[in-house]
């Protein structure tokens, strides 16, 4: 009886305290059923991007391939262990068999940033700078990526971008960088809170002295829409402001006609409040969207004043104020759109300060799949990553598979999902299951980034290591055309066979790709009918009286109408079929 006296004893001061809660929020201008939907554990973006237009900055039409530092040499790169890779990539075949990136991750920077605040290579383990040695690389033929995140710091303890999104992007074009990895590492995700506006002000900045004077807006003067609403605050000079924009609650917007085109700086008088972090906004002005945090803490006065600078054109000019996230997943969306749109602007703005050919930079967004960013991420970047770090066990490749093909509807040319990197060559794969890895991430229209020491692929001649497994498997011209085919359609899972599962996806050629994939710790046979396959409405294919197979392991072809083969444990069989 004491314990259930004690338990109803703390729920009731628990609802006396979300009361509390509750009412002091809407008397400080607050929307608190906006605010409690962000304490749920939702990934879902709830930002509208359906108007917002694709990444698509004109590279990767189809999934990037190259090698990444990370799965073999994590923190431990250098200068020479970069050049060294990059000249394997050439003797072995690799970059003639498509494989143009040689990917820096965590750890080719300095703990400091320069004296101009910019990224810098290590000092010591990159002492030649990693401007020359993304030059030396580029007259092999290949291409440089570097890697940053999306945080105070990299998984490594780095200098992040976080903050410097702008400077560290054009920071990156100048050097010739055309691949950019941005993980997730020490993220600081937006607040959905934004203070009461109690007005609007905006000064002249580019005319003359005389022309130089200040015009105030009040929230009478706005459109309001949502829930957002005038609020009396009596702590606020003016004893009122607009309220409920957190949260996505709602949004307000000043129509400005009275003002000359020009520069101007635009400031936000708002109310202050003890927050633990910064609070948020975005001002629209006439289309073009800014970013505005309001400092943490609580200062000795109740008003506050944050500023942007703005360009208003003669007419009319429209300024729009809210604070659309509810979720991690729009936190993330913003800032990882916010790089993307750096690097876009710092590879086209190189270009033109340089009078060179532009080098856009692919941006991989390695975000963990933590917020569903195959629902966005094709706004942002040109590939996502869709799973956790892959390990070189077969139950990781299979976890990584699993999660990733239920994706293939996401995919497409310019935007990929990203399953990590591949493991073939590495850890005790056996040879069948490297094959099964490799083949699965083909099937899946996947990026092919290698992970292993490519150099143990090359003899003391600088000629390919004959008959190594390892490089006859990532050198597969027949799955990599899979890979690469450029109507970019991922495999779907078509059905499932005595624990096989029997994936298929469309070609640009009319040609049809399919995997049989048997996961199971022992041998299955599979005996299944061609039409039933291609009956499935996704693979847009005709059936045939007879279908000709063309196993792109072995290299034998065949007419048939059905597919009958025996697979070992953790092994694929992968054919392309056409109509005979």
């Amino acid at each position: 009886m004491i314990f259930l006296i004690v338990v109803i004893a703390i729920l009731c001061i628990l609802l006396v305290l979300f009361g509390y809660w509750f009412a002091m929020s809407a008397v400080r201008g607050k929307c608190p059923l906006c605010a409690l939907k962000a304490l749920r554990p939702s990934r879902k973006i709830t930002i509208d991007i359906s108007e917002v237009e694709d990444y698509d900055n004109g590279v990767a039409k189809t999934p990037p391939m190259g090698w990444s530092s990370w799965n073999t040499f994590r923190n431990h790169i250098d200068q020479d262990l970069i050049m060294e890779t990059a000249q394997a990539m050439v003797d072995s075949g690799l970059a003639e068999a498509g494989y143009q990136y040689i990917n820096l991750d965590d750890c080719w920077q300095s703990s400091m940033r320069d004296s101009d605040g910019k990224l810098q290579g290590d000092l010591g383990t990159f002492s030649r700078g990693i401007p020359a040695l993304i030059k030396d690389i580029n007259k092999l033929g290949l291409k440089v990526g570097l890697y940053s995140s999306n945080g105070t710091h990299t998984c490594e303890d780095m200098p992040a971008s976080l903050g410097n999104e702008v400077l560290d992007a054009r920071t990156f074009a100048s050097w010739g960088c055309e691949y950019f990895k941005y993980d997730f590492c020490h993220k600081q995700s937006i607040s959905g809170d934004c203070p009461v506006i109690e007005k609007i002000e905006l000064t002249r900045l580019d005319g003359e002295d005389n022309e130089k004077t200040t015009s105030v807006f009040i929230p009478e003067d706005a459109e309001l829409f949502g829930k957002a609403k005038v609020i009396n605050l009596s702590k606020l000079p003016s004893g009122k402001g607009i309220g409920y924009l957190n949260h996505g609650a709602g949004s307000a917007q000043f129509k400005i006609i009275t003002l000359p085109q020009g520069k101007y700086a635009l400031t936000l008088v708002h109310q202050k409040a003890y927050r633990l972090k910064d609070s948020y906004a975005q001002v629209t002005v006439n289309g073009k969207m800014h970013e505005v945090f309001f400092a943490h803490g609580k200062g000795f006065s109740d008003s506050g004043r944050t500023q942007l600078v703005v360009d208003l054109k003669d007419g009319e000019n429209i300024i729009k104020i809210e604070n659309p996230v509810v979720t991690i997943a729009d936190s993330s969306y913003i800032q990882y759109r916010r790089m993307g749109q750096a690097l876009k602007n710092a590879s086209r703005e190189w270009a033109e300060f340089t009078g060179t050919e532009e080098k856009p930079i692919v941006f991989s967004l390695c975000e963990w799949g933590t917020a569903r960013p195959w629902d966005w991420g094709a706004k942002a970047g040109n590939m996502w990553r869709t799973t956790h770090d892959i390990f070189p066990m077969w139950t990781s490749i299979v976890a990584l598979y699993s999660m990733t093909i239920k994706l293939y509807q996401h995919s497409g040319v310019g935007a990929w999902n990203d399953p990590d990197m591949l493991e073939v060559g590495n850890g005790k794969l056996t040879e069948d299951e490297n094959k099964a890895h490799f083949s699965l991430w083909c099937m899946m229209a996947s990026p092919l980034m290698l992970g292993n020491d490519i150099r143990k692929l090359v003899d003391g001649n600088n000629n390919p290591v004959e008959g190594n497994s390892t490089l006859k498997i990532v050198t597969n011209k027949q799955l990599i055309a899979i890979d690469q085919d450029p109507l970019g359609k991922s495999a779907k899972l078509i059905k499932k066979i005595t624990g096989v599962d029997v994936l298929a996806r469309p070609l640009a050629n009319g040609d049809v790709a399919i995997c049989l994939f048997n996961k199971a710790s022992r041998t299955r046979n599979v005996h299944i009918n061609i039409d039933s396959i291609m009956a499935d409405d996704y693979l847009q294919a005709q059936a045939a009286s007879q279908y000709e197979i063309h196993d792109l392991w072995t290299d034998e072809r065949a007419t048939t109408t059905t597919i009958s083969v025996s697979l070992p444990k953790h092994s694929v069989k992968v054919y392309r079929v056409k109509q005979a």
